[in-house]
């Protein structure tokens, strides 16, 4: 349906990319990221559920909600601006302004993002100077767009990119990614900063539409820690470049565009999962023959986001007890009687609980399916037919570690 591409944000035509040590907390590495469009840009967002929200927040979702369109994203690490009152909105305003003055366009051409510590405030002088480095160095590439995924990293210790293209009417649509996040994660628009673009023709209003339909199933089923942040952004970004005929209406065109957007946005959620901090596995819970997609999607949550389901994980202790506990809670209804449980990874697949009762195993067998990079604990549930996945990642020593000295 489509291809996989090497490459990220710079894949679609039309868009350049660059980063920049800026010195915005961080010494010694790259702090800022730019994404440009060579031609305005139609848009899409979605934002945080947390009530405190960051101002560049504030200020994308101002900009997505209108008509205006965009050129350029600019993000910066190490510092969110979060929790820091007009100087943090007068601090998007010179972000935007400070390409604008390169451009010639509005400052609310440019979207921003930041990504760090919360009520630390940003040198205006540092955000100015880093984006004429960033508009000076921007370029075409692979190497351009890899660099800027870098540069918006914090915690994460690997950078989450990748593109896939397909045709439309015989025109190749290509859709590049990039997104970050490793702490600070949790459903309802969990927490993280991403970003697509696109060269596809496309309604501003199906962009929303599709953008909104895939997080529900992708960024929202994600869990690290239960915190959802203040900063959580995720914007696409349309050119056009690809000329494609345009996506107006919910035909086979939209329908093959939502599909690659959900396979991008599902593919860099399972990266950020799996890249938690401290975390030794991807840890995936998937539910199958439930009663309803709402009660699949509460139980597959309750499952990644259990302390306890996270610490049998990262100890690769076959406890399914733990797991079904975590369903119990949930507040889905079913009956225990009709549940088979399953523990599932690329070391094989087995059943340790069938219809109320265990299933003898052996511990050793079960260790090994448990100690691989990613494990699934499939649980089905015999009473319908919904499914839905959720992801997450083992609860390990390292993320105290982390966490307790995150601002120094």
């Amino acid at each position: 349906m489509f291809n996989i591409l090497e490459g990220g944000v710079t894949s679609p035509k039309g868009f350049q990319a660059a980063s920049a040590a800026a010195g915005i907390k961080y010494k010694g590495r790259t702090d800022m990221a730019l994404v440009y469009s060579d031609v305005p840009c139609v848009t899409a967002g979605v934002y945080t559920t947390n009530v405190v929200k960051a101002a560049p927040v504030l200020w994308d979702k101002a900009v997505t909600d209108s008509d205006t369109k965009v050129r350029a994203v600019v993000v910066n690490s190490g510092i969110a601006n979060a929790c820091t009152g007009q100087q943090g909105l007068d601090i998007c305003r010179i972000t935007g302004q400070a390409v604008a003055d390169i451009t010639g366009d509005s400052a609310e051409s440019v979207l921003v993002g930041s990504t760090g510590v919360i009520g630390m405030k940003i040198d205006p002088e540092k955000i100015v100077a880093g984006v004429k480095e960033l508009m000076s160095k921007k370029a075409y590439g692979k190497e351009a767009g890899t660099e800027a995924s870098r540069a918006i990293m914090t915690t994460d210790t690997v950078n989450k990119e990748i593109a896939v293209s397909f045709e439309i009417c015989g025109r190749t649509v290509t859709i590049g990614a990039m997104s970050k996040g490793s702490g600070m994660i949790h459903p309802n628009m969990c927490t993280m900063l991403g970003y697509v673009t696109t060269d596809a023709v496309i309604d501003k209003k199906l962009l929303q539409e599709a953008l909104s339909d895939v997080v529900t199933d992708t960024f929202n089923m994600i869990t690290v820690d239960g915190d959802t942040s203040t900063n959580d952004t995720l914007l696409v970004l349309a050119n056009g470049l690809a000329e494609n005929p345009a996506i107006d209406s919910m035909d086979e065109n939209y329908k093959l565009f939502r599909d690659a957007l959900y396979y991008v946005c599902e593919y860099l959620a399972k990266r950020m999962a799996g890249d938690g901090e401290g975390a030794t596995a991807l840890f995936e819970a998937k539910i199958i023959n439930a009663k309803s997609k709402e009660d699949a999607k509460i139980m597959a949550r309750s499952v990644v986001g259990s302390n306890l389901s996270k610490a049998a994980i990262y100890g690769h202790d076959a406890n399914f007890g733990r797991f079904l506990c975590a369903m119990g809670y949930s507040g889905a209804q079913f009956d225990q009687n009709d549940v088979q449980l399953y523990f599932e990874s690329k070391a094989g697949k087995m059943m340790v609980f069938d219809k109320g009762n265990p299933v003898p195993f052996e511990e050793d067998e079960a260790t090994k399916i448990l100690s691989e990079k990613a494990v699934t604990i499939l649980i089905d549930m015999n009473e319908g037919t919904a499914s839905a996945a959720a992801w997450g990642c083992d609860l390990t020593y390292d993320y105290v570690k982390i966490n307790a000295d995150y601002r120094s």
